[in-house]
């Protein structure tokens, strides 16, 4: 997945090799092993400033911080190339390699292989806690896990673990090994933590146990993917590589304040941009997961899109200030409290709605069965509409009730002249010919667009042949000219862009911000 054009969001786990497993060996003593005396006992302020060294304080973390790998065997379909392709994949994305099995070059026999990888992990109990990300034990279908866990202590001592939960949403998984008296470590609060304080990461890069790294918060509440509950990392120059994910991030006084996960890197390896999920975020996760329970995490049924400038200039609102629903699922809250498609959301429970407090975070951190005001715009007008939050379906639910959503834009026939200059489109009515060629779902009202001229700003926004636009400015359309209007009444209102809604394929529809101050 990229997150910027220069660089991409890798997962900080290691691929499986022949590097050599944990570290230098560290007395196991027992108890929490940080400054501490009882596990929710307020953490003593260390003096400001870096010290003078972190030997101490990593002596002391260390015992607590494991190595995990993982095995499972996976189907091989066929190896027919010198290469294989899915190993380059995985090479590329970070993902464990495949460590058995026929690598190609031939016809080779074996129907499976064997895969691994490498992460981190830290204990939170003294009779075998053990924390670390889903993507380490999650199985290559992502449906289920990998056949075998193994935990490696800094002393060498291995483990088979259990799988006690684990969480995809938020990816985080809680693993079991019987053992006692181990050295654990505690949850610290990282709603205090600051841009410039100094952490400390602890993992396995690379199968390298044991290693330390320091360096500074960078960035708080970063976002990568722009939606989701847990799209918000703390961001830190701390080195952060493969093999890491699933490692603890420590402030000074040795409590635990993030779980590495990813990394943004155009290589992937470590340009000093790395990723943890914030223990204010984790920690009721891996508190449910304990417990046996699903994480308690709220859910409105909606699909979201933000109001970027271009969908700003089209409604005649203030840029990155609430979030446009796109979709709403039937028989969800939204849908219940009368939420529709084309409305922003400007606040939940008063709180507003911006880059950094998105509708999906606010609304998952809200109590289930909670009633909550939600501050949306709709055809200009401010109004508030009551929403009573439910409990989220599993991830395997909503991919059900959403479908794949992969398909791309099916084509058009016989493309027209440009009916708009000032959006660079040609566009023709839905007829049963084009109806049945598109594959469209029976009742499909709209306008097809047939061509999109090279240069223009539905170009440069992903508009594509065949794609069907449903309305403009929030006003269905069922012929070329009603776009051409809204185009104009827009115009005349001082807009600089019109909001229409575009249906690609089986993919849900989306809003589009087409920028009109250029031309017509």
């Amino acid at each position: 997945m990229k997150a910027k054009e220069s660089g991409k969001l890798r997962y900080a786990y290691g691929v499986a090799t022949a590097l050599l497993l944990g570290g230098t060996a560290f007395s196991l003593a027992t108890g929490p092993v940080g400054a501490q005396t009882a596990q929710n006992a307020p953490a003593a302020l260390p003096p400001p400033g870096a010290p003078m060294s972190f030997a101490d304080l990593s002596a002391r973390l260390q015992p607590a911080v494991v190595n995990i790998s993982t095995k499972q065997r996976v189907a091989v379909r066929q190896q027919q190339q010198q290469v294989d392709p899915l190993e380059e994949l995985f090479r590329q994305f970070g993902a464990p390699v495949p460590e058995g099995g026929n690598r190609g070059g031939g016809s080779g026999g074996g129907r499976s292989r064997e895969t691994g990888s490498l992460g981190s992990g830290f204990v939170i109990s003294p009779d075998g806690y053990i924390v670390t990300n889903n993507h380490l034990i999650q199985s290559a279908s992502g449906s289920g896990t990998v056949d075998t866990v193994t935990v490696t202590m800094t002393n060498r001592k291995e483990y088979t673990a259990r799988i006690i939960g684990r969480d995809q949403l938020a990816d985080l998984a809680l693993l079991k090994i019987d053992a006692t008296n181990l050295p654990y470590v505690r949850w610290g609060d990282s709603t205090n933590a600051r841009v410039g304080d100094w952490v400390l990461a602890i993992g396995n890069p690379y199968g390298l146990g044991g290693s330390v790294t320091a360096g500074i918060i960078s960035a708080l509440h970063r976002g990568i993917t722009g939606t989701g509950a847990y799209d918000r990392y703390i961001q830190t120059d701390a080195a952060i590589n493969m093999g890491n994910s699933g490692g603890p991030m420590f402030d000074l006084a040795g409590n635990v304040i993030g779980i590495n996960t990813a990394l943004i890197s155009p290589t992937g390896t470590n340009v000093g941009i790395g990723l943890a999920i914030p223990v204010e975020l984790a920690k009721p996760v891996i508190d449910a997961l304990r417990r046996g329970e699903r994480p308690s995490r709220g859910y409105l049924g909606v699909g979201l899109q933000p109001v970027d400038e271009a969908i700003a200039g089209s409604l005649g609102l203030p840029k990155d200030r609430g979030e446009i629903v796109r979709t709403v699922q039937p028989g969800t809250p939204a849908a219940k409290a009368g939420i529709q498609q084309g409305d922003v959301i400007l606040t939940v429970n008063g709180q507003e709605v911006n880059p950094d407090e998105t509708v999906s975070y606010l609304i998952a951190n809200t109590r289930v069965s909670s009633q909550v005001p939600l501050v949306v715009i709709r055809n200009g007008r401010r109004m508030t509409v009551s929403v009573t939050v439910e409990q989220r379906p599993t991830e395997e639910e909503l991919a059900q009730q959403l479908g794949d959503g992969n398909e791309g834009p099916a084509r058009g026939n016989n493309a027209t002249p440009p009916t708009s200059q000032a959006l660079g489109l040609s566009l023709q009515p839905i007829t049963p010919q084009i109806s049945r060629a598109l594959n469209l779902p029976a009742g499909t009202s709209g306008v097809v667009i047939s061509a999109v001229a090279s240069g223009s700003d539905a170009a440069d926004k992903g508009l594509q042949r065949g794609d069907v636009i449903l309305s403009v400015n929030r006003q269905a359309v069922t012929a070329p000219a009603q776009v051409l209007a809204a185009v104009e009444a827009a115009r005349k209102a001082g807009r600089t862009s019109v909001l229409m809604l575009v249906k690609r394929g089986t993919a849900p529809e989306a809003f589009v911000g087409i920028d009109i101050s250029g031309g017509g």
